[in-house]
């Protein structure tokens, strides 16, 4: 099926972006990389718009627009502010997070209702939470859960899913009232306008180091533009949460990458974590 190619792509994409964020922020802040990502996504994806060509655009168009891009401009420094604090290993699988939430979320928004074996899957996305700090088990029956919440990472990314699961609906109806490509390009340019004064007034000044940088931010924002367009078309075809439940397999890609590429620890358990998290996922999706 199209739809589940388009969200397997966007799963490996999206691993390859948080990768790439993660080693950029070596370099810079959060602010500036969060506007350099949204920039060159909107820019590298406005020649696909002309080939395919300008849609009209419908009533909802604007409210989505307005809502989604406010909304997204915090999920985006959350993320930044994520991926900056803490383990790539660590702060990703946390994202799963945004299907249950969406069980909350969808049926308010597009009408979408849960099954009782969403139910289970709830039941594996907390455990798979609860696995990626098992060390801390010895101190008590929560204490994994109260010693993830300490991370700055995992809870910036918590916030990020719970945002998520929001716009995620709003992007449908922001599709609906355009094109997949069109709204694309209409969030990740608002984002850019409104993070250029937020770097100007809060970044440490690293955004200087753009033209010296340049080959690295391109892979950046390739990755970037990529993987929108991919899960813009992909929930033109089917729900939104079949596909933002494949995107979430990105977790367990994004694991690996942490110890294979950035030589994180503790692979074992946080591999065991985000794999359960995803079946978990998988489980509302089914």
């Amino acid at each position: 099926m199209m739809w589940l190619i388009l969200s397997l792509l966007t799963a490996s994409l999206e691993a390859g972006k948080d990768l790439l964020s993660k080693q950029s922020l070596k370099i810079f802040d959060s602010y500036a990389i969060a506007w350099i990502l949204t920039t060159l996504t909107a820019f590298l994806l406005i020649p696909v718009l002309l080939l395919l060509g300008i849609p009209t655009l419908g009533d909802r168009f604007l409210w989505a627009l307005l809502a989604g891009g406010s909304l997204n401009i915090l999920a985006l420094l959350l993320y930044m502010k994520a991926l900056e604090s803490s383990d790539l290993s660590l702060s990703i699988p946390m994202i799963t997070f945004t299907p249950l939430f969406l069980l909350i979320t969808s049926p308010l928004i597009v009408g979408e209702i849960p099954t009782v074996r969403d139910g289970f899957g709830v039941c594996f996305i907390v455990g798979g939470a609860y696995v990626l700090k098992l060390e801390a088990r010895r101190r008590g029956y929560l204490a994994p859960f109260r010693a993830l919440l300490k991370e700055r990472g995992p809870k910036f990314m918590l916030g990020v899913a719970f945002v998520w699961s929001i716009t995620s609906n709003i992007d449908k109806i922001g599709i609906q009232n355009s094109s997949p490509i069109c709204w694309a390009i209409a969030i990740f340019l608002f984002n850019s306008l409104i993070f250029l004064p937020v770097m100007l007034l809060y970044s440490d000044g690293s955004w200087r180091f753009i033209p010296r940088e340049w080959r690295g931010l391109l892979r950046l924002g390739i990755c970037g533009a990529l993987s929108i367009s991919c899960q813009t078309w992909a929930l033109t075809l089917t729900s939104v949460v079949h596909v933002i439940s494949i995107k979430r397999l990105s977790a367990p890609i994004g694991v690996l990458c942490g110890h294979f590429i950035l030589g994180e620890r503790k692979i074992e358990e946080r591999l065991s974590g985000a794999s359960a998290m995803v079946l978990g996922v998988f489980l509302i999706a089914s």
